[in-house]
């Protein structure tokens, strides 16, 4: 098993974004939140990068703890909780919504329960931020969660 790193994760501040991610794996590929805290340790992050974690069958694992700032958007981290569902790949590799009705129902359920706890905060995608080149989480976050929003 892999050690911790040494590396002492920042405090969090003012939460302005609630940040949903993908893991960018194919839609069967099994992953669990220990799996994607190997990799994050391995890229030397203090612990994985994200808050909250959703498999396919909907069930909602707690990463880092939300007093620390997670490692998912560059120069954003201090201000952001990120939640990460598993998938954002089509059985071909292709980038693709691969979000299962169960992982739509927990993001819905933990998003309005972050924003409650967390009502300045902006829900959005890691696409949606300045300088970034990817499309994830690969859908529209911030028109799919604007009721939540408040827009």
């Amino acid at each position: 098993m892999m050690e911790k790193t040494t590396k002492t994760p920042l405090p969090m501040k003012d939460v302005l974004y609630i940040v949903v991610h993908c893991s960018d794996t194919r839609v069967s590929q099994k992953v669990t939140v220990d799996d994607i805290r190997r990799w994050h340790l391995a890229r030397n992050f203090a612990d994985i990068g994200y808050h909250w974690v959703i498999d396919q069958e909907g069930n909602i694992s707690q990463g880092r703890d939300e007093q620390f700032a997670g490692e998912h958007v560059k120069h954003y981290n201090q201000h952001a909780i990120g939640v990460c569902y598993i998938g954002g790949k089509d059985e071909c590799g292709k980038h693709a919504d691969t979000r299962t009705p169960q992982q739509k129902a927990a993001l819905w359920f933990l998003l309005k329960d972050l924003k409650a706890s967390y009502p300045k905060a902006k829900i959005t995608g890691h696409r949606d931020f300045p300088n970034v080149a990817k499309v994830c989480p690969c859908f529209d976050a911030r028109s799919e969660y604007s009721k939540l929003n408040n827009e």
